[in-house]
């Protein structure tokens, strides 16, 4: 039963998911910063702050890439809707006893597939970049974009990660940044210069697109109960 209630929910939310996207407008800034990864096959680390994940299984979806989820029942929700868009799930966390997660991500990067991290997640604190999201581009070499998401107008969940939901008619905006490479040999200190350059990076840009898009005061707080660019 529980696995039942579990698939209907994700088929429940893959199906809100597509009818809100498509009230929607999206504007994609500096997708060049991924597309040349693209063209030569390079698979790549793409990192973003967890409340923005709801634009991005609409705009990257059927790309075959690989996502970490947790094993927590929040995770599994999640799950089975991203796999509803084409996505495939790694089960895992990359902090407390993270081999497994680690293991699955770096297998799927080594098959030729981007992954999709969100490194404030699983459970915050909000929009902090934690280093061991590096982890991976500096096992396997992976070029790091990291993405700002932003909306015109949107709910924002009473969660720890405020949880971005655009609203219809509003104006989705996805900024690519330039992309980073961690040295194999990169120390504990190393990521953790690299990781709280991207945070901030992260924050900048992602205030910077919601202002470019509307006041904060257009944006309504929710209190919560108990075209994709193909590989060649």
């Amino acid at each position: 039963m529980s696995n039942l209630k579990f698939e209907l929910a994700g088929l429940l939310g893959a199906g809100l998911v597509r009818s809100l996207f498509t009230m929607t407008h999206l504007e994609r800034i500096g997708a060049e910063n991924y597309q040349q990864f693209r063209s030569s096959g390079t698979p790549i680390l793409f990192v973003f702050w967890h409340g923005g994940l709801l634009p991005l299984i609409h705009c990257h979806q059927r790309e075959d890439i690989v996502v970490l989820t947790s094993e927590h029942r929040d995770g599994e929700y999640v799950t089975r809707v991203i796999r509803y868009h084409g996505f495939r799930a790694v089960r895992g966390s990359l902090t407390r006893g993270g081999t497994k997660g680690i293991r699955g991500l770096v297998r799927a990067a080594q098959s030729g597939c981007d992954l999709a991290l969100t490194p404030d997640g699983p459970t915050g604190p909000v929009c902090v970049f934690k280093p061991g999201s590096l982890t991976v581009a500096r096992m396997v070499g992976l070029p790091v974009v990291p993405i700002s998401v932003a909306a015109s107008s949107g709910w924002y969940l009473r969660s720890w990660d405020r949880f971005l939901i655009p609203k219809p008619a509003s104006t989705v905006r996805l900024q690519y940044h330039s992309p980073r490479f961690v040295g194999r040999n990169a120390t504990r200190a190393e990521l953790e210069l690299i990781a709280a350059d991207i945070g901030e990076e992260l924050n900048a840009h992602t205030g910077r697109l919601i202002s470019e898009g509307s006041d904060f005061s257009s944006q309504t707080v929710v209190q919560l109960g108990h075209e994709p660019v193909k590989r060649p």
